[in-house]
């Protein structure tokens, strides 16, 4: 669809949509460039204020991954002002300015229509140093991969509608999704990486294969170290699964090598659409420890190394236990 488009061509476009990355960089000066990320979606949980608590996380997350430091915000919203009351609305505004201050952003304003289903986000506006910028290619063969957040937000946050999932596991996701990746991305900064990414809507097998579209190189994932939130695997394996990771699944499956123990509850952990997940690392093998300490230094939810990049000119990732 996009090749339809005509393409942005400016030298100070540094990074554009050629290699689907987290946000735009344009560079203003030669020691400054700017991030420039959008992104809104529907309720994941029914508690208005954490909404927008995890909307906000989302949309800050993508300037984080690109190297850079979020500095302004615009909110976006679309709301059914004639059957929910507009408290519901303050309370979602309020979630979103709340995390926004907690990661030293201003929210400036925003734009709002009225549409029958909620839908809340912002356009962030962050800086960066041009050479301090981090893409989703640039990945080598013997890079480790790490991820700083448990997958499984999609499942639960799917139980959630289906009335299935405990109050103990809805407090989890919540904690999850609304944690900045501020602190992974300053590890990021402090020890250097090849390439980032976060993982979102596309699950961690979609955004892993973006970082291998640089050509030449593949990826080995292993299930055993990838960290997921507790009840998840129950979920799964009782039928609940959001419609976006089967087709998260059905869309890598033929570039992934799955493992023959890896069954179908499994095969959907590695492709759970996320909302404001981790970001997922390619750091060179001799920075991984000094990366992994860093990250637990922040305090990220997750530091686990959970597999690594291999040479293959295919771009094929190979999935096991």
């Amino acid at each position: 669809m996009l090749a339809a488009i005509p393409r942005a061509a400016d030298a100070d476009l540094l990074v554009g949509a050629e290699t689907a990355d987290d946000a735009a960089v344009y560079r203003i000066s030669a020691d400054q460039a700017v991030v420039f990320t959008v992104d809104f979606f529907t309720p994941v949980v029914d508690d208005p204020y954490q909404f927008g608590r995890i909307a906000a996380a989302n949309s800050l997350s993508d300037t984080w991954a690109m190297g850079g430091e979020p500095r302004l915000a615009l909110n976006i919203v679309a709301f059914p002002s004639r059957t929910l009351p507009l408290a519901t609305l303050q309370e979602i505004l309020r979630g979103g300015a709340e995390t926004a201050a907690e990661a030293g952003v201003l929210v400036a304003g925003g734009h709002s229509i009225d549409d029958p289903e909620p839908k809340y986000g912002m356009a962030v506006i962050g800086f960066v140093h041009p050479d301090s910028i981090v893409t989703n290619v640039g990945a080598r063969p013997g890079d480790t991969l790490v991820l700083t957040k448990p997958l499984g937000t999609g499942i639960i946050t799917t139980a959630i509608k289906e009335g299935a999932a405990s109050q103990e596991t809805i407090a989890e996701a919540i904690r999850v999704m609304t944690a900045l990746n501020r602190g992974a991305a300053r590890a990021v900064q402090r020890v250097g990486a090849s390439a980032a990414t976060d993982v979102t809507g596309f699950g961690l097998l979609g955004h892993l294969r973006e970082m291998l579209a640089g050509g030449g190189i593949g990826a080995r994932v292993r299930l055993s170290q990838v960290p997921v939130i507790e009840q998840t695997r129950e979920l799964v394996r009782a039928g609940v699964c959001p419609g976006g990771t089967r087709r998260n699944l059905a869309s890598v499956a033929c570039q992934v090598d799955f493992a023959p123990d890896l069954d179908e509850a499994a095969r959907l952990f590695l492709c759970d659409a996320q909302t404001s997940g981790g970001l997922l690392v390619a750091v060179s093998p001799e920075k991984a420890d000094s990366f992994v300490q860093a990250l637990r230094a922040e305090q990220t939810l997750a530091a686990a190394i959970i597999g690594e990049i291999t040479s293959d000119p295919a771009a094929r990732i190979r999935a096991e236990a």
